[in-house]
């Protein structure tokens, strides 16, 4: 079964309007909300734990806050203090952050997806109340455990864009975040390589995917997605959109459930001029799609 979520972008929106957001969001029926950390706008932790306290039944996920910018043990104390607050209700993911931002602070490394393999298991032990012991390339424990572990141990994501650090996450986190502006056929390629790096390291199951989906509801929504391209804007981007009435949406979004995606997350055009009303039709896309 597919779950319909909403971001709450750090683009147009500040901090402040991030209470009132998520208010509405679970008073329209939306099921999870998902921010990010760019820097330098918004900290993740922050306005995922204040989305949690006025809110009482919705999801709130991070997708992603950057692995640099914080060392494993302080990121495990905020995801497990957030969990057993808000038990069942936070979704936390973290990835390489933009490049240039984590120079700017003097975070950046010279292998990504080395800290990727250091940092997301130790995260995963840690939250499961394990006494940690490693020393890597870039995350040094000595017998570090947390005092509160979460009872209800939430599922830890990375995101993932080429093809090595599909791989990469697949084999390490419980699930991957990949952003939006793909094709279906490039997100089941993309779900394939998570998968295959999964089945290599040996772990069960499936990984839990989240794939973010830009989407802009009525009969201008394609042009006001296109209006914000970023770049040239692609002759397919009708099938790196999701657009149209209600029902449409709905198709699209049961389409990249065909295609292995359990979190689809719908990105608002950033000049969205009613973010309420946006809320309620993601609601109802939800309740179409069952």
């Amino acid at each position: 079964m597919v779950s319909v979520g909403v971001i709450f972008s750090p683009y147009p929106y500040p901090p402040e309007d991030l209470v009132d957001a998520a208010r509405a969001a679970e008073r329209a029926g939306v099921s999870e909300l998902w921010l990010w950390e760019d820097c330098f706008r918004e900290s993740a932790f922050a306005s995922v734990s204040a989305a949690l306290a006025v809110t009482s039944r919705l999801r709130v996920g991070i997708g992603i806050a950057p692995m640099p910018l914080r060392n494993v043990a302080a990121t495990a104390m905020e995801i497990a203090t957030l969990a057993r607050m808000f038990p069942g209700r936070t979704l936390p993911g973290v990835g390489h952050g933009v490049q240039s931002w984590m120079s700017q602070v003097g975070a950046r490394v010279a292998s990504p997806l080395t800290l990727m393999r250091e940092y997301v298991p130790a995260l995963r032990s840690l939250l499961t109340g394990e006494s940690v012991t490693v020393e890597g390339r870039y995350v040094s424990l000595d017998a570090v455990r947390l005092d509160w572990p979460p009872s209800d141990v939430p599922l830890v994501y990375a995101a993932a864009e080429g093809p090595k650090t599909l791989f990469t996450a697949g084999a390490v986190a419980d699930g991957v975040v990949l952003d939006s502006r793909h094709t279906v056929a490039e997100l089941a390629t993309a779900i394939a390589r998570v998968r295959s790096g999964r089945n290599e390291a040996g772990l069960e199951g499936e990984p839990d995917i989240v794939a973010y989906a830009a989407a802009a509801f009525g009969p201008d929504g394609l042009d006001r997605v296109a209006a914000q391209w970023d770049g040239d804007v692609p002759s397919d981007i009708a099938q790196r959109a999701i657009t149209g009435t209600v029902e449409q949406v709905a198709d699209g979004v049961r389409q990249l459930a065909d295609a292995g995606v359990h979190h689809v997350v719908l990105l608002p055009p950033r000049t969205e001029p009613d973010l309420v009303g946006y809320f309620e039709q993601v609601a109802e896309v939800t309740r179409l799609v069952g």
